[in-house]
């Protein structure tokens, strides 16, 4: 838990503007700052920024927040890695909590490090980190300048195909043979301790006798760089015949190979552009990919894909697309990463399946064919639904009673994690189909909670353009000292017609009224970020976004002291109403004493 007080301090001192100008050039537009949105393709510029209020709205596709929601969006962040990024901008110190006699920290790894006898060594470990990022740095220096000087390692690149400038794009390295090549590049002074850093930082292995050698030796060189830009690790594949083919660094305080996907921090552009990710199985395939032209690629480092692949790939596309070799282990592979899939699939996200030529890889097929070739091939991807049943279909008999119901019974816990319910809903229609089953029979069979397929009833729009609920939402927004003149008995009664709207302006109302230190300037972030994971927050957000176009000439305290009056004879006429429809017996005395107020 990080408190609202650090968060609205650090948003204080953070200006958006120096955090989004860096990833997308802005121009000042008036009061304002403009680009050309990130978030969705477009020629014309409508993606807007705050300076005043700090924070950002896209008015093509809608996308809107602050400082710490855009580093999520924009650099799949989660949220503590995008707090702990805007704070080690302004020299803040994240705060933790110690709970318990044995001080803990919860790294986002999700592992949690205790130091024995209570006492947390937090600026040691971080100092520590910082030793491990820079050994890991000067490493991948060392091995760029040894492929300079290496004609087998070029020539190796060559034949693969690969220039030397994809090479520098992907800062490819090479690790010479021998066994004590790097830890002569930290000069004569490398002692015991240089030596413990080199080995936790997966660079050096220890020998029982306590003896150190490179980990790395022959091998082709791929630095692996995480979200913030940091080289976390490597990957290395032998030039010639050796096992194994490829290595990779071991788990380390930097390095969690099942959380890291290689290039995904170089083709956030790409995929964005493209609208979607292709994830394949290795570091060549990437780069192979790269030098015909298409840029949109990553690969999982060495290990099946994981939930937490997926839930990155999803911050920055509605769309992946799994390449896989045609054979049975590409196929494993393939349902590994469906399984990984399913419980982050929202209506509205695709992963689908490339299932490639036996025999060849998006590597080989690339540069046997061309990227040209390759593209056409993106246009027969299976849908997840369909590789899903497809594959549970050729694991038994269809033309038998008890190979349907076993089809029924595999699919059942698969379709049971599926989040989106339109998608949910659309595979048990066809599994209704392919078994012989109804589809409420398979409801039943199955306990999934039926899914209305009747429309929503839609409201008719009132004259004015928001509800007077929306209205006081973006007053407040817009500037929180109004909560001083603002009426909350008007907030006592519910709304049915305006349910959710109502509980989001008390919500706001009851955040204002708690952190009275919240300035006019940052508001709307402060606000974003507490109710980032509330049921208000998209209507907070949309009410946020929509004064950012305000005029600052606005007579606003008339605005809003009309809004209150507005609101005061309607929550009057509602009252009124519903005493009417009361039978007379059922009043309370209370209450015939009002209405025989409102009578004269």
């Amino acid at each position: 838990m990080i408190s609202q007080s650090f968060i609205q301090e650090l948003l204080d001192r953070v200006d958006i503007v120096d955090v989004i100008d860096p990833h997308i050039p802005l121009k000042k537009a008036g009061a304002n700052y403009t680009a050309c949105c990130p978030f969705h393709s477009e020629k014309t510029p409508s993606f807007t920024v705050s300076s005043t209020k700090q924070f950002y709205h896209c008015f093509g596709c809608s996308a809107h927040g602050n400082a710490i929601s855009f580093l999520i969006e924009y650099n799949g962040l989660t949220f503590l890695e995008a707090v702990a990024d805007l704070a080690a901008r302004v020299g803040m110190q994240v705060p933790t909590q110690h709970p318990g006699s044995h001080s803990t920290t919860e790294s986002e790894s999700g592992g949690v490090e205790v130091e024995a006898g209570g006492k947390h060594l937090h600026d040691d470990s971080e100092s520590a980190s910082k030793q491990m990022i820079e050994v890991t740095r000067a490493a991948a220096r060392f091995y760029r300048q040894q492929l300079r000087h290496s004609a087998s390692a070029i020539a190796y690149l060559k034949m693969r195909g690969i220039t030397g400038a994809t090479a520098g794009h992907f800062a490819i390295g090479y690790a010479p043979a021998g066994w004590h090549n790097l830890e002569g590049t930290f000069g004569p002074q490398a002692g015991k301790a240089q030596q413990a850093l080199l080995k936790n930082a997966g660079l050096l292995i220890e020998n029982t006798d306590g003896k150190y050698h490179d980990r790395f030796r022959d091998r082709i060189m791929f630095p692996i760089v995480n979200l913030k830009g940091v080289i976390v690790g490597f990957g290395g594949r032998v030039l010639e015949h050796g096992e194994p083919k490829y290595l990779n660094s071991p788990e380390t305080p930097l390095f969690q190979k099942g959380r890291e996907l290689y290039n995904l921090f170089a083709a956030r552009r790409a995929i964005r552009q493209a609208g979607r990710v292709l994830v394949v199985e290795g570091y060549m395939d990437v780069v192979a990919l790269y030098e015909h032209g298409i840029e949109n690629t990553v690969a999982a480092l060495g290990t099946a894909t994981t939930p937490y692949h997926i839930q990155k790939l999803l911050r920055q596309t509605d769309n992946v697309v799994f390449c896989f070799d045609g054979d049975p282990a590409g196929k494993k592979a393939a349902w590994r990463a469906l399984e990984a899939s399913l419980a982050q699939l929202k209506d509205g996200k695709n992963v689908s399946f490339l299932f490639l030529p036996e025999g060849e890889d998006p590597d080989s097929y690339v540069r046997k064919f061309g990227s040209e070739a390759f593209e056409e091939l993106l246009g027969q991807t299976l849908p997840l639904s369909v590789f899903l049943l497809r594959e549970l279909s050729s694991r038994v008999d269809l033309k038998t009673d008890e190979g349907r119901a076993k089809l029924v019974q595999d699919a059942r816990p698969l379709l049971a994690q599926i989040a989106g319910p339109g998608l949910a809903l659309m595979l048990l229609k066809r599994l209704a189909e392919i078994s012989g089953y109804s589809q409420n029979e398979l409801e039943d069979l199955l306990k999934i909670r039926r899914v209305s397929t009747s429309p929503a009833r839609v409201r008719t729009p009132r004259r004015e353009s928001v509800s007077l609920y929306q209205w006081l939402m973006q007053v407040l927004l817009y500037d929180p000292n109004y909560i001083a003149k603002f009426d909350r008995e008007l907030l006592a009664q519910d709304d049915h017609e305006y349910a959710g709207e109502v509980a989001a302006l008390r919500a706001l109302v009851e955040f204002i009224d708690s952190n009275p230190h919240v300035k006019k300037s940052t508001a709307i972030p402060s606000v974003i970020a507490y109710f980032r994971a509330s049921s208000h927050r998209a209507l907070l957000e949309k009410a946020g976004s929509t004064t950012l176009g305000w005029d600052s000439d606005m007579d606003l305290e008339a605005e809003f002291t009309g809004a209150m009056a507005r609101l005061r004879e309607m929550r009057h006429k509602q009252r009124m109403s519903m005493l009417h429809a009361k039978a007379l017996s059922a009043l309370t005395p209370e209450e015939k004493q009002e209405l025989q107020r409102t009578a004269y």
